[in-house]
């Protein structure tokens, strides 16, 4: 078996509890990789504000891949490389969403604005990124900045169809994909969780086939298809899981801590 360079994980749904809690448990094996060599690091659907709390106790010393990888970000949080949607792309994807009648958010790289305090899913993402939104009137003067459009919505059928009605709609011009059952992200082109990945192990000279990569959701399957090693957790879908080598048990169940104490065993035994 070809031995394990560097994991790439993502973090709601896989490192983190459906409670967003990082058990200790999970955080000691993250710690386990380092001392085995192993290095390690992680990409979300989360904006950037949303991913510094997890640097020290995992004790990351790479940089992060916030906005599905599209943006990479120094574990100080400095931005290494930052890409945005095309501003008239994102009027579009604004436009199509209200018009599907689900809540929009924008994020630009330091905000996250919304034109409704009260949507269904503002609380959870408070709770998630462990910040506040910004009230704003109207979308319009932010478009140009937007390093990621949320559609969010109770309606998964709603959602579903809206995911495949954006992707024709925006074509190249930029990437739609749900990063939970309840949350469509559109991000800038050219740049996922694939990408993020690639650019990690060419920045460390390490080869995709020994590089592990673990996910929950439709998201993850762009690291899952460049890794040599991909780690579906057993909370994901069907369709996720068949994109990966292998499953682990779910996120409630300490599936990311089964899964890189696999690793590194295997590793130990050559």
């Amino acid at each position: 078996m070809t031995r394990i360079a560097l994991v790439v994980s993502d973090v709601d749904g896989t490192l983190l509890t459906k409670d967003k809690v990082l058990t200790e448990r999970a955080a000691k094996a993250a710690r386990q990789l380092r001392e085995a060599g192993i290095a390690f690091t992680i990409t979300s659907s989360r904006p950037a504000i949303g991913m510094g709390f997890l640097i020290s106790p995992l004790q990351i010393d790479l940089p992060v891949g916030p906005f599905n990888g599209s943006s990479i970000i120094a574990p100080d949080m400095r931005p290494l490389e930052q890409n945005l949607i095309p501003a008239e792309a994102a009027k579009r994807c604004v436009d199509l969403l209200h018009q599907s009648g689900v809540d929009i958010w924008v994020f630009t790289s330091d905000a996250w604005l919304t034109r409704n305090p009260d949507g269904d899913y503002v609380p959870n993402e408070q709770r998630a990124i462990r910040a506040d939104p910004t009230i704003i009137g109207d979308f319009a003067p932010y478009l140009s900045s937007a390093c990621k459009i949320v559609g969010s919505s109770r309606d998964f059928e709603l959602l579903a169809r809206c995911e495949s009605e954006m992707r024709e709609a925006l074509g190249s011009e930029a990437n739609a994909v749900r990063s939970q059952s309840y949350y469509l992200d559109i991000t800038p082109p050219g740049r996922d969780k694939g990408t993020f990945v690639t650019a990690m192990a060419q920045r460390l000279g390490i080869p995709l086939d020994r590089v592990a990569t673990i996910g929950d959701m439709h998201n993850d399957v762009a690291m899952f298809a460049v890794s040599g090693l991909s780690i579906a957790m057993d909370n994901a879908s069907d369709e996720v899981k068949s994109h990966a080598k292998r499953v682990t048990t779910s996120n409630q169940d300490e599936g990311f801590a089964n899964a890189m104490e696999m690793i590194v065993a295997e590793n130990a035994q050559g």
